[in-house]
């Protein structure tokens, strides 16, 4: 049981989150997750669960969370033009890379961190209290 996390270009170094993007017009929101999924990861989704929506004021858009899982796990790499990397975390490797500060989740006011701490389990209030970064 792996979470697969992304770092784009544009944050600050060793931040990592769960995969984003926008809906296009007239795509449903669980075709988003398979174009979003395979365009920044080379992953496809075989199945997918909604877990809820949070507003986002950046740019004046709604956050709609979906966990889902892969059949390709080792074909996952950055797209190199926004997701300059993708790493797999089993809960232990998320704990020792915040804990030796080698990776920065996002904020806990956001749906991607919610998600992260819905996935790791009750432990992550106490595990997962490294730094927090949004932009730099």
């Amino acid at each position: 049981d792996r979470v697969l996390l992304g770092h784009q270009k544009i944050w600050p170094t060793n931040r990592f989150s769960t995969l984003a993007g926008f809906v296009e017009p007239g795509e449903s929101f669980e075709r988003c997750v398979r174009r979003e999924v395979f365009e920044e990861a080379g992953v496809n989704v075989v199945s997918m669960n909604y877990l809820g929506s949070q507003p986002w004021p950046f740019p004046a858009s709604i956050m709609i969370a979906y966990e889902a899982l892969i059949d390709n796990p080792q074909a996952a790499k950055g797209d190199g033009q926004e997701i300059e990397e993708v790493r797999w975390f089993s809960r232990a490797e998320m704990k020792a890379a915040v804990d030796a500060a080698q990776i920065i989740l996002p904020p806990t006011i956001s749906v991607a961190r919610a998600m992260i701490n819905r996935w790791y389990g009750p432990d992550s209030a106490n595990d997962l209290t490294g730094g927090e970064a949004w932009r730099s």
